[in-house]
């Protein structure tokens, strides 16, 4: 997330930090980034704070945290950052290590500051950045964003580095295809060597000191970088012994980012933001490493409304809860621009210009959500979607095309195009990522996979052995391609280096062995089975019938394996007591979902207890459903609350639980029982209202939060 942290950064040769015990790696669930020291306004409860940047202060920013009862990570941005003292020099400012567009124009990140060209000289400077982190503790190191813009290309070190790692010398993005591709090829590479130098550097030092450290990346999408025209190492940094996970950038900005379906052009932001974070999952799911997904209740865009916030904030965070392998979030990043910020009052459209802070009911609900994101490593109850096991598989090297002189679709058509039919369609398509195809059981949950060329090409011949080996042993490939991407003839292993005209589509097709029949109805390889759509998934998107042709192609494949294709306009799922659901807009009806039973309303601040939740298309729920809690003897449990809840237990008679929660904001909770308390007492004692609900047999709290502890003292007998 871009973002100006006003840290003041010393040269680090003279900074002299004592060294402090590390917080042992742990299950850190939830997490916070901001740039000060602990703020009462901001105390969530959460169980990490990333304290932004090191300066000459971090140690004592970092305990200020752990004071208040968090573990501590240090954040600091790998491609920029507060590095005024690498980047000024007497001589004036290191311009050749400054990504450069053809014009010369700097590329910056802030004054004297710009995104950096990683050389040596600077992988060693951010090596002895990090120090200080690991000396006062930090439990992990966050490298955030290496981004490498494809605009970039002609400074002094980046020709350098190309006549390093190619042995010939330097050619102009912008010359031909190839060029383009080796450049972006090139920038992916250099940032997968800068991580790797600086998590090993971390690694051993903290070893060295008798610690732990883990490492991570918070970045943002494969699927977001290629269409906004950025490079980074994205799935090849698992292929890093030190790397420990990322942190999806995934959020309002990059998700309602404009795309095609059925040749109208608009933001999608629930379906951009499902198909995001299942990608930044698919990178880590067959690897064993960990991956937080983040969401944010506003944007980088401070002209936007609190109206506009709130409403793509709840696309994104329950698009992020339909990946529930996934139960580690930052809840939120830069808490103080959210919670003692002043935006827009009402939407764009209008004329008025009054800013406020937020506004208190929206507090509300993003505390009663976040503390909701503590308790979501739960099982999953049941799935109402259409047909399972249905992947699209991309590679990094979709970042590899996106500028001159041939820039792909710049709508990310290769992408869009396959992926968006069947979310729209409440299919629950997958993200297979083509670089873990090596690793064990990547295409295990997939009995359908889509594949294109356009926009992308496979990095290495073995992805193909193993789609080869998957067909054969049962699965159906969708092939979708026409064959006409000029990038299929820079020189890579597929063509013999440029020695034949053989194509990636070509080297693909001939191993399945599938004939000119394929391009016409499904045809049998091995156990499996092959189709092949002689078409651009970019120009499909822009078709009225694009969908559909997507559609009925994997219809036909399934035919095979003796199942229709199910479609519905809505997604539901239900991992514990947690109702996540979302009805789909240009979906195959407009009817409305409607949800029965008994449930505390999460997006609801007065956390009111409903029987039927209707959603028309468009709209989203996150429910705790009540009876299912009954069912698992959660007699006793807080269903809901604004509020960071802890130790839960009874105590004679007594059910004890502590909360937490921002100074200046007010806290709901309701609370289950089998009958109602007879009174409610709190240490230290705070005005509490209280409500009885006879019918669903919870009782509702009301009062303010506060930045400590209150334990709350529920009477039972």
């Amino acid at each position: 997330m871009k973002m100006t942290i006003l840290l003041t950064i010393a040269t680090l040769v003279a900074c002299v930090v004592p060294v402090y015990a590390a917080d042992a790696p742990g299950p850190d669930r939830t997490s916070f980034q901001e740039g000060g020291g602990y703020n009462p306004k901001i105390d969530f409860g959460s169980d990490m704070a990333m304290v932004y940047g090191v300066g000459t202060d971090f140690a004592q920013r970092a305990q200020s945290w752990r004071d208040k009862g968090y573990t501590v990570g240090m954040m600091t941005g790998i491609a920029w950052g507060h590095y005024q003292d690498y980047y000024v020099t007497p001589d004036g400012l290191k311009k050749d290590e400054i990504q450069t567009e053809k014009s010369g124009k700097l590329i910056m990140h802030g004054e004297n500051v710009g995104y950096n060209v990683p050389t040596d000289a600077y992988i060693e400077y951010i090596k002895k950045y990090c120090e200080p982190a690991v000396d006062a503790g930090a439990q992990a190191i966050f490298f955030e964003e290496p981004e490498f813009w494809t605009r970039a290309g002609w400074s002094n070190a980046f020709k350098a580095a190309w006549q390093e790692y190619y042995g010939e010398p330097w050619q102009a993005p912008d010359s031909s295809p190839e060029a383009q591709y080796r450049a972006s090829r090139l920038k992916y590479e250099m940032y997968f060597k800068a991580l790797r130098e600086v998590a090993k550097h971390v690694k051993e030092r903290a070893a060295s000191q008798g610690k732990q450290v883990e490492c991570h990346v918070p970045t943002h999408s494969l699927i977001n970088y290629s269409q906004w025209g950025i490079v980074s190492p994205e799935s090849h940094l698992m292929d890093i012994q030190e790397m420990d996970g990322y942190i999806a950038q995934v959020w309002t900005g990059t998700a309602r980012t404009p795309n095609w379906y059925k040749g109208k052009k608009a933001e999608r932001t629930f379906e951009t933001a499902y198909l995001e974070y299942g990608q930044m999952l698919a990178m880590v799911r067959p690897t064993g490493r960990k991956v937080w997904f983040l969401a944010d209740p506003i944007e980088d865009n401070p002209n936007r409304s609190w109206n506009d916030y709130k409403r793509n904030y709840e696309c994104t965070i329950i698009a992020s809860l339909f990946w529930p392998e996934v139960f580690r979030y930052e809840v939120m990043p830069w808490p103080s621009r959210i919670f003692q910020g002043s935006y827009p009052k009402v939407d764009l459209d209008s004329k008025s210009d009054a800013k406020e802070g937020i506004p208190a009911e929206y507090a509300t609900q993003l505390l009663a959500v976040i503390n909701a994101l503590n308790d979501m490593d739960q099982p999953v109850v049941s799935y109402d979607c259409g047909t399972r096991g249905i992947g699209v598989i991309v590679s990094d090297s979709l970042m590899f095309q996106r500028a001159a002189p041939r820039q792909s679709d710049g709508g990310l058509g290769q992408f869009y195009g396959l992926a968006l039919p069947f979310v729209k369609a409440g299919v629950p398509v997958e993200v297979v990522q083509m670089e873990n195809l090596p690793q064990a059981n990547t295409l295990s949950t997939c009995r359908v996979a889509l594949l294109t060329y356009e926009g992308q090409k496979p990095l290495k011949p073995e992805y193909h052995d193993q789609v080869d080996a998957w067909v054969r042993a049962g699965g159906c490939l969708l092939f979708v391609d026409d064959n006409s991407d000029p990038y299929h003839h820079v020189r890579e292993w597929w063509n013999d280096q440029g020695r034949n005209e053989a194509t990636a589509s070509d080297d693909i097709l001939k191993r399945l062995g599938v004939t000119e029949a394929a391009k016409t109805a499904p045809e049998a390889v091995g156990k499996g089975w092959v189709r092949v759509v002689v078409d651009k998934p970019s120009a499909l998107q822009r078709r009225e019938d694009g969908a559909k042709l997507v559609l009925d192609s994997v219809a036909g494949l399934l035919e095979k394996l003796g199942e229709p294709l199910k479609t519905q306009n809505y997604l539901k799922l239900q991992r514990g007591p947690y109702v996540v659901a979302s009805v789909m807009e240009e979906s195959v009806s407009g009817e409305a979902l409607r949800i029965t039973g008994q449930f505390v309303d999460l997006f609801d601040p007065m956390l009111p207890v409903v029987t039927e939740k209707v959603l028309q298309p468009g709209e989203r729920a996150l429910l705790f459903d009540i009876p299912w809690a009954f069912r698992q003897g959660m007699h006793r449990k807080v269903a809901a609350a604004s509020t960071r809840v802890r130790d839960e237990r009874n105590v004679d008679g007594i059910r004890h639980f502590t909360t937490r929660g921002p100074e200046g904001t007010r806290a709901r909770a309701r609370v289950i029982f089998t009958k109602e308390p007879k009174g409610v007492t709190t240490e230290p004692s705070i005005p509490v209202a209280t409500a009885w609900d006879k019918d669903s047999h919870t009782l509702w709290l009301d009062f303010d939060n506060a930045a400590r502890d209150i334990e709350f003292r529920v009477q039972m007998n």
